[in-house]
């Protein structure tokens, strides 16, 4: 319960409602008007998976949507929509090639809340996370190129800790139920899988770079570090692909393209299947 002073009311705020008191009003009418919330919105529905049982499971999170338009092109074009495109244009060519198993967090204009994005992937078990943007430079349509992100160490030893703190420590880490483990084997736990999975999202976005580097064009320093909520999954392989700036001219002109973005979504598949194949054929 939080109380705070308005005017002369007392607010009162609890898991159930909205209690204004209002001194003018505690004598004749009881002092207390309730005001019901609205009840938490169910979570988002799981995607549905294409591709051959069996196979590795990539989830492609198409950034931005619904309310959150993301960048704004000044010829209209908006983020949420280049990112949603593209992402269905790697989700069309991974199916065609039928290699790997393949998800897609939305497939329409709606918001989901970032950490509902990568808890998606981790539900389902994913053993890549790949989230499309576009970038913004502003007035600035000097600014063009693709770049790549990374959690950075300093977020990942964060996370790592806030997981491994947590009151009930039912998170589930490669398979493992933290549940009643002793807290240092937890911390051990954490610590291995997110490091593991910072290492093999590296490698994926090397691998990005040089199947996507002809069609598109890449920043000189296309791998940034940074603590992006996105990004935070401890057990999934998590990579932000920033596909170009919108403010581009030349950025955007790939993106809006339908040409372009098949190209854009060929090459990334080429990446993705690779980096599949390479590291499972070191198990």
């Amino acid at each position: 319960m939080i109380a705070r002073s308005l005017a002369g009311a007392a607010l009162l705020l609890g898991l159930a409602g909205l209690a204004v008191m209002t001194p003018g009003l505690a004598a004749s009418e009881g002092g207390t008007l309730t005001i019901p919330l609205d009840p938490p919105p169910p979570p988002p529905p799981m995607p549905g998976v294409a591709g051959p049982a069996g196979a590795p499971l990539v989830v492609i999170d198409a950034g931005h949507g619904g309310y959150d338009l993301g960048a704004k092109a000044a010829t209209g074009e908006q983020e949420k929509d280049l990112t949603l495109a593209v992402a269905r244009s790697v989700r069309d060519a991974l199916a065609r090639h039928g290699r790997v198993r393949v998800a897609l967090t939305r497939s329409d204009d709606r918001f989901l809340a970032l950490r509902e994005r990568y808890e998606m992937a981790r539900k389902l078990g994913a053993s890549l996370f790949l989230s499309i943007h576009a970038d913004s430079a502003g007035d600035d349509q000097e600014a063009h190129g693709a770049t790549l992100y990374t959690l950075s160490e300093v977020a990942s030893d964060a996370e790592a800790a806030a997981l491994a703190n947590r009151e009930n420590k039912a998170d589930i880490v490669r398979g493992v139920n933290l549940s009643g483990r002793p807290e240092a084997v937890t911390s051990i736990l954490i610590d291995l899988a997110q490091r593991e999975s910072l290492e093999n999202a590296a490698a994926f976005t090397d691998q990005i770079h040089r199947e996507a580097q002809s069609v598109l064009p890449f920043r000189r320093d296309f791998h940034r570090k940074a603590a992006l909520v996105v990004l935070k999954a401890p057990d999934v392989p998590s990579v932000l692909l920033e596909t170009g700036y919108i403010t581009n001219d030349a950025d955007r002109g790939l993106l809006s393209s339908q040409d372009g973005r098949a190209r854009v979504g060929a090459a990334v598949a080429r990446a993705i299947e690779i980096h599949f194949a390479r590291r499972f054929a070191q198990r």
